[in-house]
């Protein structure tokens, strides 16, 4: 590279020498850095950093050429490594990031979306030997929907997970016969049907139109994942002095090289000669599967298929079954008039098949509404933000129009209420506008949770479990609308509250006027830890039980079904109760009931429950019992805190990645001397331990009582558990509705076991509720 004006040289004192611009004493402009391993750089320099177009080589031959910034490699570049694998595409903080080609020294080929130096988003990967996978990645790997061709003619469009068929799909043999399934770890598991070549299939046309978009194109995941070169996350910045150079060539990521082995597992089926095929139609890469008209014609209208079951790839069951055309008219004719006669709500159109469209439309709403809050200026939030006028709204037709890309959804307006004062809620609780995208919209998705209570809501949880989303009634959106300023202010005063955190507030209008509500909440449960147990606590006791043949492995439970007390450090305790106090007095000063306490319990060793409560009553006639973590002890309980350990708080080690519970401060612990402290337990890291989540205690609960020569003999379990729990449901106004309710239960039950009671007295009986399920240490 040739310079026009070169000023000086200068050489350093390790052996490395510069020559060209200066700025003072820093290089700037264009210039030659020399390495004492006699690495080059050769390129644009702004005060003392590679900032612009430029190569560099290092002694190990690998070579880079594009944009540089801050000394990093960092905008679009070419990077050849010795072998002679080349990379040129994306680059973030020396990590391919983005959209990028990547060609590897055995022929293999992927070109797409690249996330923190491995294939993520939507990409098509080619092996030398001519099979080709177009489709998802997570983490370099074939995973979510995605279309695997054989070079053999044998063709997968489905789910995937971890690189191997996990979920529904269909497999199309190159012979013309085709299984739709499902799959497990690679393995045919569960129910499914084999069509032979030429047989007629009822459904493949609807599983079809699902994946191809209106130009007949393949629909594998949004778009918009191959359109942005930005990642989710924030890489640390590498600081290096002008001495320093970038290893590139010894610091890179793994290539990134798929193997190509139990993913490719062959088909052994003995198919029929075919009478009528499918052809693959390629467009833009993309597969997708068009029926040949004309080769079904000459078929008869009746046909043989065979419905199979599978466990792990074993065929378990097999029915041979008849279709005709006939009965497929019959069975359409008979679902039109049923549909024609029957009145559906909002919620059945979206509880059916169509929950994808509402998912989708969430996705595309929310999006949009961060992408055009987000470069506001960040200020105080106004009155003028809470009031009617604060609302963004748009149509969004399928089409797509100017301000709004073309979706596989139906047409729908899209209305977001207050952006500001919740765009200001989601930075007071440090979440990152693009982390809230990805984790809302990414290509992953949302998946619809059973609804825990009566209200017959919808719930959906990201596909990270940092969000929960729910539907709302009109009148609990009029309620949060109205009750918003005084929660945003006391959200912002008391930073550890336990009150649901909001996150966003929305509206989805269908064509015909039918409108979904919907808010946006941090999931209480987001923790690597198991969830074993569930509580929702409201401190009262009429019909709070559940029926035993309910109960499943994540069945919320109610107040009479708490058989446990919780006993915790005295600190601990202490802000616990001082915090429900002050969050209980807000919701009094709102006039809200109705409101509970959802507590989830992770139990260190949940695999003792059954055995200790199998052989609690032979172990209690025991002079002494063993003592430890899950015993059953005789008398008072022994506190052990074996496996569940208290250390002194050091931020360097706890995992603080941003979370919906980030915000609270550390707690201090008596035990620790009143320091700030964090949970150390067998197989995690460090968890920081704040008000309502990670927080230590021992479960305890009382099995019997004998009495022996007139002295009492209790009988105990006792857990190491770890809380998480926080105020929810909080939309319920004790309004005119609510008061005659209140009424006529009194006649009925005794007015203070009821739920619906006035507010003071709702607040008061759920504080000394709590205190009792909390005590204090003896």
């Amino acid at each position: 590279m040739e310079y026009t004006e070169r000023l000086s040289d200068k050489a350093f004192p390790n052996g490395d020498i510069y020559s060209g611009n200066f700025k003072g004493v820093l290089p700037n402009g264009k210039g030659r850095y020399t390495w004492s391993d006699e690495t080059i750089y050769e390129g644009d320099w702004e005060l003392g950093k590679m900032t612009g177009k430029g190569q560099i080589i290092w002694t190990s031959r690998a070579k880079y050429e594009g944009d540089f910034s801050g000394g990093h490699l960092h905008g679009f570049g070419t990077f050849t490594q010795p072998d002679g694998t080349v990379y040129s595409g994306a680059w973030r903080m020396n990590v391919q990031h983005g959209i990028g080609r990547k060609q590897y020294f055995n022929s293999d080929t992927y070109e797409g979306s690249w996330k923190e130096g491995v294939p993520e988003g939507c990409g098509r990967y080619c092996w030398n030997g001519g099979d080709t996978y177009i489709g998802n990645w997570k983490g370099g790997k074939m995973c979510g929907r995605g279309v695997m061709k054989w070079v053999n003619g044998d063709l997968y469009d489905g789910f995937w997970l971890n690189g191997v068929r996990h979920g529904s799909g269909i497999y199309r043999f190159s012979g013309g016969g085709y299984y739709v399934g499902k799959w497990s770890r690679g393995l045919k598991d569960g129910k499914g049907t084999f069509y032979p070549a030429g047989c007629k299939h009822p459904t493949l046309n609807k599983w079809c139109d699902s994946l191809r978009d209106d130009d007949g194109k393949c629909f594998l995941s949004n778009s918009s994942s191959l359109n942005s070169e930005e990642g989710s996350g924030p890489r640390p910045s590498v600081k290096r002095s002008l001495s320093e150079k970038i290893l590139v060539d010894g610091t890179l990521r793994n290539t990134g090289r798929i193997s190509h082995k139990a993913s490719l597992l062959e088909e052994n089926w003995s198919l029929c000669d075919p009478a009528r095929h499918f052809r693959c139609h390629e467009s833009s890469g993309m597969s997708s599967y068009i029926f040949d008209e004309d080769q079904h014609e000459a078929q008869d209208n009746s046909t043989l298929f065979y419905e199979r079951e599978y466990m792990q790839g074993v065929l378990t069951k097999e029915r041979i079954r008849k279709y005709t055309e006939s009965s497929r008219k019959t069975k359409q004719h008979k679902k039109f008039n049923v549909k024609e006669t029957t009145r559906s709500s909002c919620l059945d159109f979206f509880k059916g098949n169509q929950s994808y469209y509402l998912m989708l439309n969430l996705q595309l709403g929310i999006r949009y509404t961060v992408g055009k809050i987000t470069p506001v200026p960040m200020r105080e939030v106004r009155s003028s933000d809470f009031g009617r006028q604060a609302r963004i709204r748009m149509y969004f037709p399928s089409k797509g129009s100017q301000f709004t890309p073309p979706h596989h959804s139906i047409d729908f307006y899209w209305k977001d209420y207050c952006p500001m004062v919740f765009r200001n809620l989601r930075e007071m609780f440090k979440l990152d506008a693009a982390e809230y995208m990805m984790s809302m919209c990414g290509d992953d998705g949302l998946r619809e949770l059973p609804s825990p209570g009566k209200s017959g809501s919808i719930f959906y949880l990201s596909h990270d479990d940092r969000f929960v989303i729910k539907t709302l009634t009109s009148p609990e959106l009029k309620v949060l609308l109205k009750m918003l300023p005084n929660y945003y202010r006391h959200v912002g005063e008391h930073e550890n509250t336990l009150i649901t955190k909001f996150f966003g507030l929305h509206r989805i209008t269908l064509k015909g006027g039918k409108k979904v509500r919907f808010v946006v909440m941090g999931n209480m449960f987001c923790t690597e830890l198991q969830i074993h147990d569930r509580y929702d606590l409201k401190g009262s006791s009429h019909g709070r039980f559940t029926d035993k043949d309910k109960i499943g492995e994540i069945t919320t439970l109610k107040d009479l079904d708490l058989s446990y007390e919780f006993r915790m450090d005295k600190l601990l305790r202490e802000s616990l109760f001082k915090q429900i106090y002050l969050d209980c007095t807000f919701l009094e000063s709102q006039q809200i009931i109705d409101y509970s306490l959802l507590l989830g319990l992770h139990f260190r060793a949940p695999e003792h429950l059954k055995a200790l409560l199998e052989n609690a009553s032979a172990m209690h006639n025991h002079e002494s019992l063993p003592s430890g973590d899950g015993a059953i002890l005789q008398g008072e309980p022994m506190i052990s805190s074996k496996g569940l350990l208290l250390v002194t708080h050091e931020p360097s080690f706890v995992n603080t990645a941003p979370g919906p519970h980030i915000r609270g401060n550390t707690l201090r612990a008596y035990s620790l001397g009143d320091k700030e402290v964090d949970l150390l337990l067998p197989g995690t890291a460090r968890l920081r331990v704040q008000l309502g989540v990670n927080m230590p205690a021992q479960a305890i609960r009382k099995l019997q009582r004998d009495r022996e020569d007139d002295s009492e003999i209790g009988l105990f379990e006792v857990y190491d558990v770890v809380l998480y729990m926080g105020i929810i449901d909080i939309l319920q106004e004790y309004n005119v509705k609510k008061k005659l309710e209140h009424s006529y239960k009194s006649f009925k039950f005794d007015p203070l076991t009821i739920s619906v009671v006035e507010p003071k007295l709702y607040a008061n009986r759920f504080f000394h509720f709590l205190k009792k399920v909390f005590p204090e240490r003896p």
